[in-house]
């Protein structure tokens, strides 16, 4: 089996090195002077660049150890201490006087200038991972920002005039290497000999817990012990885990009418501790003819999407500082930056647009158990301005629909799977034990169960879904009509393959007549928490929305808006659906962690609805259809539709799922055409005929 991955890396990085050694080098020499002399600045000034300066000099050691081969024969003890250094200034209480905070940042430097030093000072620190993987390109660009920058205050001390002078700086920083990024992401999403972390899983002993601190990313105890529990297991229970992984993604080609011999590449996302059941499932990807590509979630502005983690990571060394930088790009964007972006990423399509056609999708192994987090809003950090969420709304819609031309979603399809971590707490063993049953439940089982709840919903006009006790959800889902209901279904009977755990039964509802108001008093979304979100709908596109998490209404309605809504000013509801896994739900009651359950687990433990698009964006028209043969209509609504006349108006590019648990739920009715009223769940249980069995799982709860 090893003999079939090679590292090629680190060789191929050296070859591409040669052209910028030279800059690198100039800029190193600089800083090195900076570290040395004293800096003839104002002494907030002065602080700042030298302490800048000091991180890049580690940035520069660090990059030497990989250069030289000698990272790889460093004791553990020297590694833990490397990892230290490099995040410590991020860690709790030390980021209330990190250059990297915002608020500390303008406290010391001043409004306006303290942002954008704040922001420097956060780019550069991606240069972290790029030391690990000996990239040149991206540590010279940010050297030679930083050395720009510090020389303007040499320059000029007018407060204005230096203000307009980094902004501009920074703008042309990222007009300049816009495309270089998209290109290289480009490159790390479709070329699998240009994979850092692919040699380190597939050419690194596992069992050696060093090589955690290979990858550049901050490790914890929720790396370390994931490690260390997953080597605990025998060879064919890693094989058996991983199993249940890989052989959802190539069901997901059979469900879907694909042909997964005419691809070549699968993108892994993973986080790091998980090497071994990763190996285990690249083993058994190249037995499908499948290559994997494994990129580092984006560290630069340019790259990045909010906050979000897309890719492979590690725990994050304060989850409060990835929130503060999450719009740093609202200092460069602007309408010409990303024509600039879109053009760079059609280029690099353009020219990978082979390998783009191999593309058989993603692989993707979340994980819960992180205490939920509550962010505090801080009014130094940047924010896009109205016509910023604009501009970066239709940029998305149009990188999306470049990305269909090239990875076109009616051709490709994708797994999800998710673990727990050690921080979850003292129950993390048994709780991964509960996790591997809830992924490997019986799908046979399911199956039946859900036909019959199928069989009552195509009899539906609409459904009628109420909250109970404090929770003030009630809403009406209207259905489409079938036209023949011997062939045709509305609802998909969704068991455990692209999208694990089983189970569920989802449909797009129709839009016009839906409305009411969906509540949850607690829910974890996009690795953020809302406290009593209540979203209002009107013929199905949101209406209003709030939530409490803060004291000013303003403030929940900003925070709705930038991150479950994506900027958007509305959004339709684009999937209702009944989780079906009662097993889940109990797991989650016992061990008290329903609140830390990703949403892939959670949307399964009660009815959820999703705003955004629906679940079949881009591939509307392949035909699909559940175990009984019958084929699932209800694949638009009044919105998506539009993809046949006018298709930048068809889509959000955002699917967010919101459940209710069973616990808040009252009733779920459907009510048919002929004025029948027919209750799939009761006070919380399942009372159809034919569902009873999922209550068997409710007789666990131990309160």
């Amino acid at each position: 089996m090893e003999e079939r991955y090679k590292m090629s890396f680190l060789e191929q990085i050296k070859e591409e090195n040669k052209l910028f050694i030279e800059r690198y080098e100039l800029t190193c020499e600089r800083i090195q002077d900076l570290i040395n002399e004293k800096i003839p600045l104002k002494e907030a000034y002065r602080d700042y660049f030298y302490k800048t300066a000091k991180f890049l000099g580690k940035i520069q050691k660090v990059t030497s150890l990989v250069e030289n081969g000698e990272l790889r024969v460093l004791p553990i003890e020297q590694l833990q201490c490397l990892n230290h250094e490099l995040y410590e200034d991020i860690i709790g209480e030390n980021y209330e006087q990190s250059y990297a905070n915002p608020s500390y940042a303008v406290d010391r430097l001043g409004e306006g200038i303290g942002q954008m030093l704040s922001f420097l000072y956060t780019e550069l620190r991606g240069c972290i991972a790029y030391a690990f993987e000996n990239r040149l390109f991206e540590i010279t660009i940010g050297q030679e920002l930083f050395l720009e920058i510090y020389h303007l205050f040499e320059e000029e001390e007018e407060k204005e005039i230096l203000e307009k002078s980094i902004k501009s700086s920074i703008v042309y920083y990222a007009g300049d290497y816009s495309e270089d990024m998209v290109k290289i992401r480009t490159r790390e999403m479709l070329n699998p000999s240009y994979s850092y972390a692919t040699d380190i899983i597939m050419n690194c002993d596992l069992t050696d817990l060093r090589y955690l601190y290979y990858f550049g990313e901050y490790i914890t105890e929720n790396e370390w012990k994931t490690a260390t529990y997953l080597n605990s297991f025998s060879q064919k229970e890693i094989d058996k885990m991983a199993s249940t992984y890989t052989e959802g993604f190539r069901t997901g080609f059979i469900a879907n009418n694909l042909d997964i011999s005419i691809k070549s590449i699968v993108n892994i996302r993973y986080c790091v501790g998980f090497e071994r059941l990763v190996k285990a499932a690249i083993n058994q990807f190249l037995d499908m003819g499948l290559k994997p590509t494994i990129y580092r979630a984006a560290v630069s502005s340019i790259q990045k999407n909010q906050n979000l983690k897309i890719g492979y990571y590690s725990t994050s060394p304060n989850r409060q500082y990835d929130y503060d930088h999450r719009f740093d790009d609202a200092l460069y964007i602007s309408k010409s930056f990303l024509d600039r972006k879109l053009d760079g990423n059609k280029s690099a399509y353009e020219e990978m647009k082979e390998q783009a056609s191999c593309f058989a999708g993603p692989a993707v192994i979340e994980v819960f158990g992180e205490t939920p987090f509550a962010p505090v809003q801080k009014k130094e950090a940047l924010r896009l301005s109205e016509k910023q969420q604009k501009l970066v709304v239709d940029y998305k819609r149009d990188a999306s629909l470049l990305s269909n031309q090239y990875l076109k979603g009616d051709e490709y399809s994708f797994t999800i799977i998710a673990y727990p971590i050690p921080e979850i707490g003292a129950d993390f063993e048994q709780i991964f034990h509960e996790t591997v049953k809830v992924n490997t439940l019986d799908m046979k089982l399911y199956e039946t169960i859900q036909e019959k709840i199928i069989d009552v919903l195509d009899q539906g006009e609409y459904v009628h879904v109420v909250g109970k006790g404090k929770n003030k959800t009630d809403i009406k889902v209207m259905l489409r009509e079938l036209k023949d209901a011997k062939k045709e279904t509305l609802f998909e009977n969704c068991l455990a393959d692209v999208n694990i755990p089983v189970g569920e039964v989802f449909t797009s509802p129709q839009l016009k007549g839906t409305e009411g108001t969906l509540h949850v008093s607690e829910v974890y979304l996009r690795d953020l928490k809302y406290i009593d979100l209540e979203l209002h709908f009107k013929d199905g596109m949101i209406s209003s929305y709030t939530c409490n998490n803060f004291e000013e209404e303003e403030e929940n309605k900003k925070f709705i808006r930038e991150n479950l809504m994506q900027q958007h000013e509305s959004l339709p509801i684009g999937e209702f659906a009944i989780g079906t896994n009662t097993t889940a739900y109990v797991m989650g009651k016992n061990y008290g962690i329903s609140h830390m359950l990703p949403i892939l687990i959670a949307e399964k433990t009660g009815p959820h609805f999703a705003v955004g698009d629906t679940c079949y964006k881009m591939s509307e028209d392949i035909k699909t259809y559940n175990p009984n043969g019958k084929e699932i209509v209800a694949k638009d609504n009044e919105v998506s539709i539009k993809r046949k006349t006018s298709i930048e108006e068809a889509y959000f590019n955002c699917h967010t799922d919101i459940t209710i648990p069973y616990n808040e739920l009252g009733t779920i009715t459907v009510h048919t055409r002929d004025g029948k009223a027919i209750d799939i769940i009761l006070d919380g249980k399942f009372v159809l005929e034919g569902t009873e069995e999922l209550n068997g799982a409710f007789e666990q709860l131990k309160h």
